[in-house]
């Protein structure tokens, strides 16, 4: 009886051992560290892109294009590509054109997130999203050249590898927004820095299903880095407590999750204005969904019907993801060039 009580106990002990921590995001990663022309004008030879993370996206732009317009139609998550998007009631031009993403360089971490947002200082309910320009993709097997070129990944006894380079590359190190294998997720922790600010902070995750979670961190009051932190409310810590159940293995998906952004919210009493804010990563506490194992069948080597699925899912994503950025790409060619009336630089030419 002694022997069983301590056997139970030492069970309940190693019950939270279970659950993974990993790093959903860094942007310490997404520094631009390649240039990638936008256009045949284009002279700048600045860092602009992100190589890890660099996406194409011509094969959705239809057949009107040349391969030399094609060329240019890349994007990446580098930092200062991601977006801000205000509330209907508050995208006058004036708050629209200063809400914007920097590359900001901080003494304790390095390369971060910075976030600048103009909300209207009339006494009402507000809010801003940080988003990356493209939904992540889950499935991206693709490698990525210094000079930007995008290659297929190399194959493993005739099968495609299929973990997204949007992923890890080793267990325990930071992702680029896509954890594989994601059970029940404990806790989410963001690495932000305060200014003072009483605005509320969310963190958005999209799943395997395309569904979106929103999950309250706090308030942005405090100076300095801080660590926010969610902790799911319907989390079952007692295993006898859970909804036990079998599932089958091959040829289902693990599920996954992936970042989906940060919303900003700001109160109709609270200071309106510019708001200013940093974010150093995105961390995750959670349960497998599928324990690793070694298999003596390779069933994928056999049916392969993980790698069908994973390539038709990808070319969704793709198809998706180009659309918005060739309507971008379009409006980018059209934008005028010229120097303002009262710019020096025009002086000069005449």
């Amino acid at each position: 009886m002694k022997k069983l009580l301590i056997l139970v106990i030492i069970t309940m002990l190693a019950v939270p051992l279970f659950a993974e921590e990993g790093v959903l995001i860094d942007f310490s990663l997404l520094a631009a560290d390649i240039n990638v022309r936008v256009s045949e004008n284009d002279t700048n030879d600045k860092p602009n892109q992100n190589q890890r993370t660099l996406m194409d996206f011509s094969s959705a732009a239809g057949g009107s294009f040349t391969a030399q317009q094609r060329r240019y139609m890349q994007s990446s998550l580098a930092i200062e590509n991601w977006e801000v998007t205000l509330a209907s009631s508050s995208r006058t031009v004036g708050n629209v054109s200063n809400s914007f993403t920097r590359q900001a360089a901080s003494r304790d971490h390095g390369t971060v997130l910075g976030v600048r947002v103009l909300f209207p200082i009339e006494p009402f309910n507000s809010w801003a999203m940080i988003k990356p320009p493209f939904d992540i993709p889950a499935y991206e097997n693709s490698t990525v050249g210094t000079d930007g070129t995008i290659t297929a990944m190399d194959q493993e006894g005739g099968i495609t590898k299929i973990r997204s380079r949007f992923e890890s590359d080793e267990p325990g190190q930071p992702a680029y927004g896509v954890i594989k294998n994601v059970g029940v997720i404990r806790e989410i922790q963001v690495r932000v820095y305060g200014l003072n600010f009483p605005h509320g902070l969310t963190t958005i995750l999209i799943n395997g299903m395309g569904e979106e979670s929103r999950h309250f961190m706090g308030y942005l009051n405090f100076d300095g880095w801080g660590e926010l932190v969610w902790r799911n409310p319907a989390y079952m810590q007692e295993v006898r407590n859970r909804d036990l159940r079998i599932v089958p293995l091959y040829p289902f998906n693990t599920p996954f999750i992936k970042f989906g952004g940060f919303l900003i919210q700001r109160d109709a009493a609270h200071v309106g204005g510019d708001f200013v804010t940093y974010f150093k990563d995105v961390q995750v506490i959670y349960d497998k969904a599928v324990l690793d194992d070694d298999r003596d069948i390779n069933d994928e080597a056999i049916w392969g019907i993980i790698q069908n699925r994973e390539e038709a899912r990808k070319n969704w994503e793709m198809e998706r993801f180009g659309q918005n950025q060739v309507l971008r790409y379009l409006e980018q060619q059209r934008q005028a060039t010229e120097p303002d009336f009262r710019d020096p630089s025009r002086r000069d030419q005449e």
